[in-house]
């Protein structure tokens, strides 16, 4: 199981969420440098670690198009090496750019974090940005909350688990007040069961169908096949 993330609210360990445009400036700066430094034989990976940082700072200070193109290139590397969670967190970059396909990547990285164990916190951002972008009374926001709270069920342990239950249950009901006005206990029951949210085997489905109408047909960054295939036993 991945670690617990001790900064969830960011997605390099680097930036303070509230930090100044000065400390970003001088962030980008120095994993610039950092990246200049590197010896000719520096593995690819180290190399999109290090633009993933570049790119997360560049959005920081309103060169989001300049970060597009580096977060992009970078996930390329990190799916080709498997490396799920740095992919995940590329695409939440390109999802923060605010280019114009920033919710194609949203998808892409949504595929990812669910497919992937990566780090549940993550998968459960990617999931609530989704809510987020889907109108109150369309179902895909329905079944992103129930896949984040699937996730924090079946991803996490002890105390990162009862938080993380807790979130998530307040954000399917929210979801379910905002969709079909949805107010105690036994109407959210009995609104799970209509719109068969209840069951992985129905709802990760019909997660798989929202994400389709985002992404074009023959418009997916990865062979999802492929990926499929190279999951663990």
């Amino acid at each position: 199981m991945p670690e617990e993330n001790t900064s969830n609210e960011l997605l390099i360990e680097g930036i303070d969420p509230n930090a100044s445009i000065e400390y970003i400036r001088n962030f980008l700066e120095a994993k610039q440098n950092e990246l200049a430094a590197l010896p000719d034989d520096a593995s690819a990976v180290d190399r999109a670690r290090l633009n993933l940082d570049i790119a997360e700072a560049m959005v920081g200070v309103n060169r989001a198009d300049e970060a597009w193109e580096i977060a992009r290139n970078a996930l390329d590397v990190f799916i080709e090496n498997e490396c799920w969670q740095e992919a995940v967190n590329c695409c939440d970059v390109l999802y923060q750019s605010s280019q114009p396909a920033a919710l194609v990547a949203l998808a892409h990285g949504i595929w990812l974090a669910v497919t992937y164990p990566v780090d549940p916190q993550l998968s459960i951002n990617m999931l609530g940005y989704l809510i987020d972008e889907t109108p109150d009374k369309a179902d895909g926001a329905a079944v992103a909350a129930i896949t984040a709270h699937y996730i924090a069920d079946i991803r996490t342990e002890d105390r990162q688990r009862d938080n993380l239950l807790f979130l998530t249950n307040q954000a399917l009901a929210a979801v379910a007040r905002g969709h079909s006005g949805v107010e105690d206990q036994e109407a959210l029951s009995a609104w799970m069961e209509r719109l068969r949210l209840k069951d992985p085997k129905d709802f990760l489905p019909k997660l798989s169908l929202v994400l389709g109408a985002i992404v074009p047909p023959g418009q997916w960054w990865f062979d999802r096949d492929a990926l499929r295939e190279r999951l663990p036993d």
